[in-house]
């Protein structure tokens, strides 16, 4: 970043800033961690019309810079420490326009951190239609910052926003809100003097921060501690002080720059919708339905592309095999890589149709509606609201989802979202519901309209979310915490859609997860290859002597003769021996020793289980019928009886192993880092793993 202008986005949730960050920014986007901390660093690229580079910060959304939460102590630790790779040169403060005596707050605790300031005032739309008229000019003039009018939604005065970035001041010019130095005098400059501190306000944050900061030495916490002493500092009066004050001066400034018509359009719409959207009856009855329709279109929109992927692939391995001279690095690229790719390609449509319909909820604001409306039912397991957010977050992935728990105050809805969230279906077991559900359930519709395949995926949904209710239940009596929790939610009013911002979110999802997945899918497809194709000394050898004798060559025809060989190769190589070691285990629940070898891949990430499929079927299979993994399995046979191997038993009850088990390393890494113990990743491991093994026998003894 050295060199460039450095700017970060502060302001409230629901103000879109967000959206903002993503125009500015575009696909020049990336999402880290910030240093030593699992929250979300996400920083973008925008060129400016000088030609200089500006570093786009979006912090996480706070309603002011006494935080709740680890997420929101980030964005003081951001504006106080200059040492911080990310501390912003500006900061435009993204505020709501139709709500701004509320965003005013947070505007004027920044701009006494004396960093230089800019206000991009966004939603003028709906400030508009609520009736509400600011005076721009009279605004900048009077708290002496740039004020830029904008809706991100409509890219209203985006290019005027850039030129204020760019014309921006390198020094403070904002006028001073209130006096900070009269809530703590003495206290404030001994801190000051003897940390070194330039800004008063900064120095008044750090005697209320400083035990949860981590660019302060224990030295200096001790120090700062010892000066509240001395001084009598007490930091909840002196905060209430300060807001009694702040508003004193939010409430003039306001007086003088807007007005307000007793119209309002967009809330009493918003009101209207509610009353259907989150009724008692009709709204679960409505989120039922829509959760109905998205998984129908995920099976009906997706069959299409997949196929012509899945054709593309059948014809990459044909050609390679035509085109490549035979030998082991043909047979490596073709029956490892290519086999181990297309088993992450093939399902791009389905994930890129799964975000899309996810991106626009939010996008309208229905999904804070399902949030609110969840959040009775999670009171009644003993959950907070706060809960509903990281498991319906889980949908997607479970490794953001519980790290979104630190919003959580109580420990122990924090622990039990923690450890129920993993049982929420994500978008890693889609391939392996979908590839399974494609054998067993026939693609067929009743009244012409409701498709069985999408029935039985939106079933695996449901049942993991009735699942984590469940157990989310039982572990309320489990865990002991005298703490209440509450949930405080803003809801944001119904918009249409952006189309160019689902467009963006389906583009980063499918590219996380073919990066990400594809990385360990085709890694670990090689590993497969290599021990699937080799096995210990001998035995192979005596095989291939085996089936060259003329007893052999006399009794099968050269087809049977190819299937026996490279079934005992496969059987006796160093994955069949893995799996032959843990098939007594898994043949109650209807699996072989080569879905056990699976189960094992797959703990890397669930949706190595198909990846892994392609590359054993592969080695199994000779190279004149070469198909695609689902007709692989399909043709797939138990030797000793002849039968399918994915029989309706077999596969639904592998689904359910899936649905419930715990095969994600990063899930568990990511549990040890948020509770700072092995003891709940292992007890999360161990109760998955239990839970998944009992639904699955008895799943496939209910069916078979």
């Amino acid at each position: 970043m050295n060199g460039d202008l450095k700017v970060a986005l502060v302001g409230n949730p629901n103000t879109g800033k967000s959206t903002l960050f993503n125009i500015l920014t575009g696909l020049n986007q990336k999402i880290g961690n910030f240093p030593g901390i699992t929250v979300d660093k996400k920083t973008g690229n925008c060129r400016l019309s000088d030609g200089r580079n500006a570093v786009i910060i979006d912090l996480p959304g706070t309603y002011s810079l006494y935080p709740k939460s680890k997420d929101e102590t980030i964005v003081f630790e951001v504006l106080a420490d200059k040492s911080n790779d990310v501390h912003p040169d500006l900061v435009v403060i993204v505020s709501d326009a139709s709500n701004l005596k509320r965003n005013l707050l947070l505007y004027t605790q920044v701009a006494d951190m004396k960093i230089p300031v800019i206000i991009a005032l966004n939603m003028m739309d709906l400030a508009r239609k609520s009736g509400t008229h600011i005076d721009i000019d009279a605004l900048s003039t009077r708290l002496g910052v740039q004020v830029v009018p904008i809706s991100a939604r409509q890219g209203e005065n985006i290019e005027k926003l850039k030129e204020a970035i760019q014309f921006s001041s390198a020094i403070p010019l904002q006028n001073e809100t209130i006096k900070v130095e009269s809530i703590a005098p003495g206290l404030i400059s001994k801190i000051q003097e003897e940390l070194f501190i330039d800004k008063p306000y900064a120095a008044l944050q750090l005697a209320h921060q400083h035990e949860n900061l981590r660019f302060l030495s224990s030295q200096e916490s001790d120090r700062i501690e010892e000066i509240e002493r001395e001084f009598c500092f007490h930091s909840q009066k002196a905060q209430a002080s300060e807001t009694i004050e702040r508003y004193n001066f939010i409430n003039r400034v306001l007086k003088e720059t807007v007005r307000q018509e007793t119209n309002a359009v967009s809330e009493t719409v918003s009101n209207k919708i509610d009353k259907v959207l989150t009724h008692k009856v009709w709204g679960f009855l409505i989120f039922f339905v829509l959760l109905f329709v998205i998984f129908q279109s995920i099976f009906a929109w997706s069959e299409y592309p997949m196929s012509l992927i899945e054709s593309l692939f059948v014809w990459l391995t044909e050609s390679a095999h035509n085109v490549l001279p035979a030998g082991v690095l043909t047979d490596l690229l073709t029956d490892g890589v290519i086999a181990g790719l297309s088993g992450v390609l093939v399902f791009i449509p389905q994930i890129a149709i799964l975000f899309a319909f996810i991106s626009v909820l939010e996008d309208t604001g229905y999904m804070s509606r399902v949030t609110f409306m969840l959040d009775k039912v999670m009171r009644k397991v003993g959950l907070s609201g706060k809960s509903v957010v990281p498991m319906i977050g889980g949908l997607a992935c479970a490794v953001p989802s519980i790290m979104s728990t630190r919003n959580i105050e109580n420990w122990k809805d924090r622990m039990i979202t923690i450890m129920v969230t993993p049982l929420v279906s994500c978008s890693a077991r889609l391939p392996i519901y979908t590839v399974l559900i494609s054998l067993v359930v026939p693609d067929k519709k009743v009244a012409g309209l409701i498709n069985l395949q999408g029935v039985a995926l939106m079933a695996m949904y449901v049942i993991s979310i009735i699942t984590a209710i469940f157990v989310a239940w039982v572990m309320k009596y489990l865990l002991r915490a005298r703490e209440k929790g509450y949930f405080i939610m803003e809801l944001p009013v119904y918009r249409l859609p952006r189309w160019d911002n689902v467009l963006l979110t389906m583009y980063e999802k499918v590219k996380t997860f073919v990066v990400e997945a594809g990385k360990v899918i085709i890694a670990i497809s090689i590993v497969l290859w290599v021990l699937a194709t080799y096995g210990p000394p001998g035995k192979h050898a005596a095989i291939e002597k085996k089936y060259s004798s003329a007893e052999y060559i006399n009794k099968y025809s050269p087809d049977e003769l190819e299937l026996h060989r490279s079934s005992e190769l496969l059987e006796t190589s160093f994955a069949g021996v893995i799996g032959k070691a843990i098939e007594p285990a898994i043949v109650p629940l209807g699996y072989d020793w080569k879905i056990g070898i699976a189960l094992i891949t797959s703990f890397a990430a669930r949706e190595v289980f198909v990846g892994t499929m392609a590359t054993i079927y592969s080695v199994n299979n000779d190279d004149s019928h070469i198909s695609s993994v689902t007709d692989k399995m399909r043709q797939a046979r138990n030797p000793e009886t002849g039968l399918p191997v994915f029989t309706l038993a077999s596969s639904f009850s592998l689904m359910i192993f899936y649905a419930f088990a715990m095969q994600c390393m990063s899930t568990l890494a990511v549990v040890y880092r948020e509770t700072k113990s092995w003891k709940w990743p292992l007890i999360q491991f161990a109760y998955m793993t239990t839970l998944a093994y009992i639904a699955s026998f008895i799943v496939f003894n209910l069916l078979k």
